[in-house]
């Protein structure tokens, strides 16, 4: 419990603590509520003190899950930063809480939570913990094994179906890896350089967890931001990097799962003809597809294949998706079709 004195006076404000139960030598424990980062109903998601929610510029596709995000940190400890596009640099006993749900699932419109997946920092670095939910959306309970939901919903006004993949843990580190090293992907001042609605009002998420003691104030006044790539006020040009960035860049880099192939598609090294696979040959040749990007031509260019199509053997990204993106590959093709590069 935290107390601040009023000068002049004697009274005092106590500030509530947090309820958190976070036990590094004790987690991951065997169901979700036993951490309580939620108030009330587990199901409601309503943060419990010391819970912050936050979210990204632009979120990675998974088969249209939405997700609510949250982050918790033991008391006087805080992130620091590294740079623009790297994780910010989380101390021990930090928490990443992400949680997987779709709405309007038929035939009854309900919202369903399908998955809670952590990401925790202990002294050796990251490790990971998924929670799945139970038909009744009362508890949420560990495994490391992967599955399938088979699910229809209305997104927007059009009918979808998938048969949605929970990961292993294996598969979690497939993406969530650098050098070896497990690492998160979203939080990055790149990413969390935005404003979020919170219950006090709107505020930059950065400043907001300067301000709870979450991360260190020395950061930069300006930082190379990436934009919602569904956002059409913003360039093109900036949505797709953005759109490549969260989708591909933690693959398509070095020391990672793609990095054999010729891309970079990191939002700090994109902005580059090259790195983005514009006029460069395939690593692995799929006819009729010439290029990885073919200038004014998506139906030539392999990038546009890759994220159109759900063959398992040629899909991209190779995890975390079973169902075509429609409006991102949308975006992708008016990109590449806007292009007036000429190649050799």
């Amino acid at each position: 419990m935290m107390s601040s004195c009023n000068s002049g006076d004697d009274s005092y404000v106590e500030e509530p603590s947090s309820p958190v139960n976070f036990e590094l030598n004790e987690v991951p424990y065997d169901s979700l509520s036993k951490y309580g980062f939620f108030n009330g109903q587990l199901k409601d998601l309503e943060p419990a003190v010391g819970v912050l929610p936050y979210d990204l510029n632009s979120s990675l596709f998974s088969d249209y899950a939405h997700k609510k995000r949250f982050v918790w940190m033991p008391n006087d400890v805080k992130a620091t930063y590294d740079n623009d596009y790297s994780p910010l640099n989380f101390p021990t006993g930090a928490v990443l809480i992400k949680n997987f749900y779709y709405e309007n699932i038929q035939p009854s419109n309900t919202t369903k939570i399908l998955e809670t997946r952590l990401m925790y920092k202990k002294d050796d670095g990251w490790h990971f913990a998924k929670y799945v939910w139970n038909e009744e959306q009362t508890e949420a309970t560990f495994t490391n094994a992967g599955s399938f939901v088979n699910l229809t919903w209305i997104e927007g006004n059009q009918t979808k179906t998938t048969n949605y993949r929970i990961p292993s843990q294996a598969e979690c580190f497939t993406c969530h890896n650098k050098f070896g090293t497990p690492l998160p992907i979203g939080p990055k001042p790149q990413n969390l350089n935005r404003n979020y609605s919170y219950t006090e009002g709107a505020r930059n998420q950065l400043s907001k967890w300067i301000s709870e003691g979450y991360l260190d104030a020395n950061i930069p006044q300006s930082i190379a931001s990436t934009v919602a790539w569904n956002d059409e006020s913003q360039p093109l040009e900036m949505r797709v990097r953005s759109y490549l960035d969260i989708n591909c860049g933690h693959c398509h880099s070095e020391e990672s799962y793609c990095e054999y192939r010729p891309m970079r598609f990191a939002f700090h090294e994109n902005s580059d003809d090259t790195n983005k696979g514009i006029c460069v040959d395939p690593e692995t040749q799929i006819a009729p597809y010439t290029k990885i990007i073919v200038p004014h031509n998506s139906d030539l260019s392999l990038l546009h294949f890759r994220i159109s199509t759900t063959e398992e053997q040629y899909r991209m990204p190779l995890l975390g998706r079973t169902i075509k993106h429609d409006e991102g590959v949308r975006l992708i093709e008016e990109w590449i079709n806007s292009l007036t590069n000429e190649c050799n």
